[in-house]
């Protein structure tokens, strides 16, 4: 999976990352990349709503969009993301990150 060699600023993707939609779709595409037709199946949206918000992922740098044929297809550039998305729903699940001792922050 390619990744993003830009800087992107965090207020932005906190800012895109303000609906649920979006989050739902940032989750989606955690696991593997995905057509438009997908990320609508798994928003439970309309597609042009769906569309707004791939808008606002993309601007954001979160995601990047390859048209195949007639498909469009969009990946995370930022899989950081999807993994900070997965800590906040399971933190548990992440120990390495939940450790309150500074050595391992600071180590």
């Amino acid at each position: 999976m390619r990744t993003s060699q830009v800087a992107v600023p965090p207020h932005e993707v906190f800012k895109a990352l303000g609906h649920p939609a979006r989050v739902t779709i940032v989750k989606a595409l955690s696991e593997q990349e995905r057509c438009v037709c997908e990320l609508v199946e798994a928003a439970g949206l309309g597609w042009s709503t769906v569309s707004r918000h791939l808008s606002v992922l993309r601007e954001a740098g979160i995601v990047a969009d390859d048209k195949r044929g007639l498909q469009v297809y969009y990946r995370l550039t930022l899989p950081c993301v999807g993994r900070f998305i997965a800590c906040l729903e399971s933190p548990g699940e992440f120990p390495d990150l939940l450790s309150t001792s500074k050595a391992n922050c600071c180590s």
